[in-house]
């Protein structure tokens, strides 16, 4: 079971959860912080590596979650072009494509292992998507899209492993291709998830910014930063809130709390 809300208001942390927090401000070296950096694109492609397509769950969620996907059509069998700005393996472009046959898709990924993937899956189709590899903080999307030719960008989870000084390079590259009028999808860690509160002491990079044991790295969103972040490069915020759920498993008695920024900006 779980509940879920929405809203504003960041979560409320328990004492525990504040005093440990609190105790967490030793940052990992500056010179391990910059060898990360340097590999973050070999540590995704050894994380396909390990979990190939097994890891994520596929993601059926998505239209019940951004109904802006029906929306957007201005009548019902509409083409549109959506882009997936780090599709990783596939697990939200394959179930979009299926349940949406008047969609056409470019997909891209930083990992070439992830394309590779995505490249084999049985449901892949060159006439209906177009998938390439892509460090979206420094290769131009305009190489394999046209400008101003995407209805609705789609950034879920992907933002969080950039780091954040980078992350306005994302949103300035995205905004070439979104056509004036039309929307970035946005889904990711929101501050004091679940993730966040597991990492251990030596895990941190700086504020709300960690790296997991394999590497790779996770930021966690408040809503401020956010709008901030997609308003200084001429996005204009439609709706920008945490979803605040928690999952119950029954058969060890626990209460996660998940927390995630769900958010919706347009280009003018």
């Amino acid at each position: 079971g779980a509940f879920q809300k929405k809203g504003h208001g960041a979560r409320i942390l328990s004492p525990d959860e504040a005093e440990r927090l609190a105790k967490d401000h030793v940052l990992v070296p500056e010179f391990k912080q910059l060898k990360l950096e340097k590999e973050a694109q070999k540590n995704w492609d050894l994380f396909y590596k390990r979990n190939s397509t097994n890891f994520f769950k596929d993601r059926h969620w998505t239209t019940r979650e951004f109904e802006e996907l029906k929306a957007c059509r201005e009548f019902a069998d509409q083409k549109l072009t959506i882009l997936e700005a780090g599709c990783g393996v596939g697990n939200c472009l394959f179930p979009l494509l299926e349940e949406d046959l008047n969609i056409f898709a470019y997909a891209c990924d930083f990992s070439p292992r992830a394309v590779e993937y995505v490249k084999k899956n049985a449901l892949y189709s060159t006439e209906r998507c177009k998938v390439f590899q892509c460090d979206l903080t420094k290769d131009d999307l305009l190489e394999n899209i046209p400008a101003d030719s995407v209805d609705i960008v789609m950034l879920i989870f992907v933002l969080s492993a950039i780091h954040p000084d980078k992350m306005h390079l994302v949103l300035k590259n995205i905004y070439k291709v979104l056509k004036p009028g039309k929307c970035v999808l946005f889904r990711d860690y929101g501050l004091y998830d679940h993730a966040m509160l597991r990492f251990k002491s030596g895990s941190k990079l700086g504020e709300n910014f960690y790296v997991r044991q394999d590497g790779t790295r996770s930021y966690f969103f408040t809503e401020e930063f956010l709008s901030q972040l997609f308003k200084a490069e001429g996005y204009e915020q439609v709706v920008n809130e945490y979803v605040q759920r928690e999952t119950v498993n029954r058969k060890e008695d626990l209460r996660v709390p998940r927390v995630f920024l769900q958010s919706k900006f347009q280009k003018p």
